[in-house]
């Protein structure tokens, strides 16, 4: 579908976004895990979400959803039961990564496939370490999807040190190695999201810059109440916007502020913008609080090698505040984006390149300099990305020409109904 957006002169109001993707996939999954009744309030409903459901439902999980909530009745230790048929992961990098820890740990096999664009993202990252611990599988020569997974004799703990900052990679391990007795530890050298450390009080021990992350069956899940904060790369775009537009005052309400997650809020603070928080609170290990966002004169800042892994999946949108910012915008260090649900850096460029502004494309990243002299209406691309989609939706509302975006329906994935969240709070 092809989305049109009109001009909007400024945002105002108050937002209850939906919950956070992350913790959402991960409620999901260790009420499933565990034994007996769970419910999970304030929960993605979205299509990456449902995907997970799906998949447990096929193992012999009862989950109904409402509006309000979801109730799983988990299914204990070894409770989980041979799917009947082919575990589809959608389009959920989050679903066939993490899943894949867990299935690697049962005595029965089982088959990941998932939609095109998903059968397309690298599998090896988490096919290496599982096998060191023992997994089996069938893959394809380019280890993607479809996957199966055999039942071991032979599945272990280990120490894993992460090759790549990836909180899937770590979060695929530490669930294997939730069904051993022995303790399975991963090591990673930049901190990456840590919502399965939280949500299952794991021991993190950190040392000159790295963390050491333990588990064991002694971390099992038990079944209780999560309460998911609001997701705070959905909260990215209405922050941008709302920063951007003169005579802007936005309040988004109860937004997850891990530290290994809001490093947008960091980033754009350095950059100028007027954010401040209330009513800080912590509930299943994580923090979330009211943010206050106000219209303000923004510039460009260095954006380090560290701070990346955390502010990853916000960098489209980061770089739609670099476009009405002072100076050039810069990203580097960030060739994780190639293998998003597209390649994030090749489709930003190219949407920018059609501003009429120089747009140098790096392997790890790009610059952007110059102003936007393209004042016809353009249609951007959201090449089946849901984060592409939502930037260029944004990018459209604050042109004065307006803009249009294809493939707009991507933004199922995560925020469905971000055009009512923009309708309530656009002053056209």
């Amino acid at each position: 579908m092809i989305q049109q957006f009109s001009h909007v002169k400024s945002v105002n109001g108050t937002l209850n976004l939906p919950g956070d993707k992350s913790i959402s996939h991960r409620s999901v999954m260790f009420s499933a895990l565990a034994e007996g009744t769970s419910t999970i309030y304030n929960y993605l409903e979205s299509a990456d979400i449902n995907s997970t459901i799906d998949c447990f439902r096929k193992m012999g999980c009862e989950i109904i959803k409402t509006e309000e909530k979801i109730v799983v009745t988990g299914k204990g230790k070894g409770g989980l039961q041979a799917p009947a048929e082919k575990l589809d992961c959608g389009n959920s990098g989050t679903t066939a990564r993490l899943i894949t820890g867990i299935l690697a740990a049962q005595n029965f096999e089982s088959t990941l496939v998932g939609d095109e664009s998903l059968s397309l993202r690298p599998m090896k990252r988490v096919i290496d370490p599982l096998t060191l611990m023992g997994a089996k599988f069938e893959t394809n020569d380019k280890l993607t999807l479809p996957l199966t997974i055999l039942p071991s004799d032979d599945f272990h703990a280990i120490e894993y040190i992460l090759p790549v900052a990836s909180a899937q990679v770590k979060s695929c391990v530490l669930l294997g190695g939730l069904f051993l007795d022995e303790t399975t530890t991963v090591i990673e050298k930049e901190a990456t999201r840590n919502h399965t450390e939280n949500l299952l009080g794991l021991d993190v021990l950190e040392k000159d810059g790295s963390r050491s992350i333990s588990i064991s069956s002694k971390n099992y899940p038990v079944a209780g109440i999560y309460n998911v904060p609001s997701d705070i790369s959905t909260a990215a775009f209405f922050i941008v916007l709302a920063s951007i537009l003169p005579n802007s005052e936005l309040k988004l309400n109860h937004v997850l502020l891990n530290k290994t997650r809001c490093g947008i809020i960091s980033v754009l603070r350095d950059m100028g913008a007027d954010i401040s928080i209330e009513n800080e609170k912590i509930s299943n290990g994580e923090s979330s609080g009211d943010l206050i966002i106000k219209s303000a004169r923004l510039k460009n800042c260095e954006i380090s090698s560290e701070i990346i892994a955390n502010i990853i999946d916000e960098i489209p949108i980061l770089s739609i505040a670099g476009l009405f910012a002072d100076g050039n915008f810069i990203v580097r260090n960030a060739s994780e984006l190639r293998v998003k649900e597209t390649d994030r850096i090749a489709s930003v460029c190219s949407n920018l390149r059609l501003l009429g502004l120089e747009v140098n494309e790096y392997e790890d990243g790009f610059e952007v300099a110059g102003r936007i002299d393209n004042r016809s209406e353009l249609v951007f691309d959201s090449y089946g990305d849901h984060r592409i989609a939502m930037a260029f939706g944004v990018l459209s509302v604050i042109l004065e020409q307006g803009g249009a975006v294809k493939n707009f329906g991507a933004v199922g994935v995560s925020n469905p109904k971000f055009l009512e969240q923009l309708d309530v709070i656009s002053d056209k």
